[in-house]
């Protein structure tokens, strides 16, 4: 009594692909990274001792509203830069080793008159 036989019982949930509507879209993301940076950033000044609190804050708010997206069983790695707007150049990389077939990348870019904001949200499915 109580024990499931060999037919019954809980399916099988590993999985080695996402499904469609779970995969780790860069175009959604981007949409949600901009407008997170368009809504806390906007009147933003650079202030030297405040910027690490606000990277901080920032990359865990948008890890929080992509986990809110649904990208079911993906780890969300967020990296976010800020530095003083000075009329410069600056180039940033990243490099990682993923499967290109679930694993996804999204990246945007916000700025104003005293600062720029660089954010890159990385997407890895665990099996």
């Amino acid at each position: 009594m109580g024990e499931l036989g060999p037919d019954e019982g809980a399916e099988n949930t590993y999985s080695l692909r996402p499904g469609l509507q779970h995969r780790f879209k860069s175009s959604t993301v981007k949409e949600c990274i901009h407008a997170i940076l368009k809504e806390k950033l906007a009147n933003v000044q650079y202030i030297p001792e405040e910027m690490p609190e606000l990277t901080k804050s920032l990359s865990e708010t948008i890890k929080d509203r992509l986990k809110e997206e649904g990208f079911d069983r993906y780890k969300m790695v967020v990296q976010v830069v800020i530095g003083e707007q000075r009329g410069e150049g600056v180039n940033m990389a990243a490099r990682c080793f993923w499967d290109a077939d679930t694993d996804s990348c999204a990246h945007d870019v916000f700025m104003n008159d005293s600062l720029f904001c660089v954010v890159a949200a990385f997407g890895c499915f665990y099996y």
